[in-house]
């Protein structure tokens, strides 16, 4: 059974969480303070983190720092009020893995949910590495080594190849690597992940004005393609 820690300091949204999340069939802790959600995750070892950014004793940003300086990849959804492009830019570029705004859709909440743990899990079923022709990735260190340099890697550019790779020799859609790689709404400009594409053909290809593996998918969007 998945664990799930819930950080949030209004009671009754944090219990209203815990209780549908546990009819899926989730164990839930919850914490209403920074601090007791540190020390909750430090007995309980969930296996997500549900965060408020607004807490009384601590801002969740800090929270956020100190589970990434022990994990890099362990799944985080940011749960806040502050829902502007700005917070959200910030979640991300602090290591979140997700960021819903208040108020919030339970069940989009429990598909998110259920999606992070998924990837999670993948990534780990996977192991810390992963190989395309003479390129490594190395996901614990965020390196990527190629044929000719190391490249240190952005938490970004890490969750969008890992979204890439899960779905290695399929079409997907800018949108999708945006809501399911980045966790950005719709809105946000789709011409984001291109120029994401580009900085992998430079990491990654031989040549990469004709690219073997991050290839174009005309009127659909992109396809990592393993074959090659």
């Amino acid at each position: 059974m998945k664990k799930i820690l819930i950080i949030e300091d209004e009671f009754h949204i944090a219990d209203g969480i815990k209780l549908n999340l546990e009819l899926c069939g989730y164990k839930c802790f919850t914490a209403n303070t920074g601090n007791d959600g540190l020390k909750k995750l430090n007995t309980h070892k969930p296996d997500l983190v549900i965060l408020d950014l607004m807490l009384p004793d601590k801002d969740g940003v800090e929270i956020l720092k100190k589970i990434r300086s022990d994990d890099r990849f362990f799944p985080v959804l940011i749960l806040s009020a502050r829902g502007e492009v700005e917070d959200r830019k910030l979640g991300f570029i602090f290591g979140c893995d997700d960021y819903m705004s208040k108020p919030f859709d339970l069940e989009e909440l429990e598909l998110r949910v259920k999606r992070l743990l998924f990837r999670y899990e993948d990534s780990n079923e996977h192991g810390e590495f992963f190989e395309f022709g003479r390129n490594r990735i190395d996901f614990r260190k965020r390196i990527a080594i190629t044929e000719n340099q190391e490249i240190s890697l952005t938490e970004q550019e890490l969750n969008i190849l890992k979204y890439l790779f899960s779905n290695s020799g399929k079409p997907v859609t800018r949108e999708e690597i945006l809501i399911n790689a980045l966790g950005y709404e719709v809105d946000v400009q789709s011409r984001t992940i291109d120029n994401f594409i580009v900085r992998f053909r430079k990491y990654f290809e031989k040549n990469p004005k004709k690219p073997k593996f991050f290839k174009s998918i005309r009127s659909v969007g992109y396809m990592f393609d393993l074959n090659e």
